[in-house]
């Protein structure tokens, strides 16, 4: 019987291609969303991917969007925790509101979604649980640190959380992707792109297949012997 994924944020840009790979590959997928109803719905029209709407920043939201997941396609045995934002100013002009957004949908997140499926997981003694973060929270970015304060917690929540699943066949692993062409990094001004670019050794910016592809290597049966890593995907940019 097909695993099944859920995916958060998963209705465009990189979990959009995360959730087509999956379904590609054979997994019974279901795509978390917030808000956009139009976007998500279009997406389900078209990709036959079920979508379910919560709040990946709040507890109880998760906790009853995992049950509805598990009851329409059965117990979720990947997960990719995908969904973030962006409020991005400086420190001395951030509001708390700024700050708090991104921490919760950012970094709460992770553990909300991952505390509603951890138990399951044990059970079976299989799971895969794969963290987006950012070639930001490994490196910073003048005007992120918000953004890059959540990102770079994800990389310590995976080391954790790996450390506490290994013996139960949990795998816990992280992508950290680079400048990749998404709505969010389309918004940016031409002349910014420009500059960006030309500091990628591989002259482009990053594609969502290049993410999902590093996030359908993780999630393999075959990958049990990968966990606690973050596997950086960002044209050379940055290397560690």
């Amino acid at each position: 019987m097909a695993r099944v994924a859920l995916v958060t944020g998963g209705t465009r840009g990189i979990g959009e291609a995360i959730c087509l790979m999956l379904k590609q590959a054979g997994y019974q997928v279901a795509a978390n969303y917030g808000g956009n109803d139009e976007a998500a719905n279009k997406f389900a029209e078209e990709t036959g991917v079920p979508v379910f709407k919560f709040d990946v920043s709040d507890y109880a939201a998760c906790e009853n969007g995992v049950k509805q997941v598990e009851s329409a396609l059965g117990p979720v045995e990947v997960l990719v925790n995908n969904a973030g934002i962006t409020r991005d100013t400086t420190m001395h002009r951030m509001t708390f509101e700024q700050w708090e957004a991104v921490i919760q949908t950012n970094l709460s997140s992770c553990f909300n979604m991952s505390r509603a499926v951890i138990e399951g997981m044990r059970e079976r003694e299989f799971g895969r649980i794969v963290n987006i973060g950012s070639i930001n929270g490994r490196a910073g970015q003048y005007g992120q640190v918000n953004y890059a304060a959540a990102k770079s917690g994800i990389h310590g929540f995976t080391k954790a959380l790996a450390l506490e699943g290994a013996a139960k066949g949990i795998t816990v692993n992280a992508v950290a992707p680079g400048y990749v062409l998404t709505d969010m990094v389309r918004a940016v001004p031409e002349k910014v792109l420009e500059k960006i670019v030309a500091r990628i050794p591989v002259g482009r910016l990053g594609d969502p297949d290049d993410i999902a592809r590093a996030v359908m290597f993780l999630v393999a049966d075959e990958a049990g012997f990968i966990t606690g890593s973050t596997l950086d995907v960002n044209g050379g940019q940055q290397m560690y």
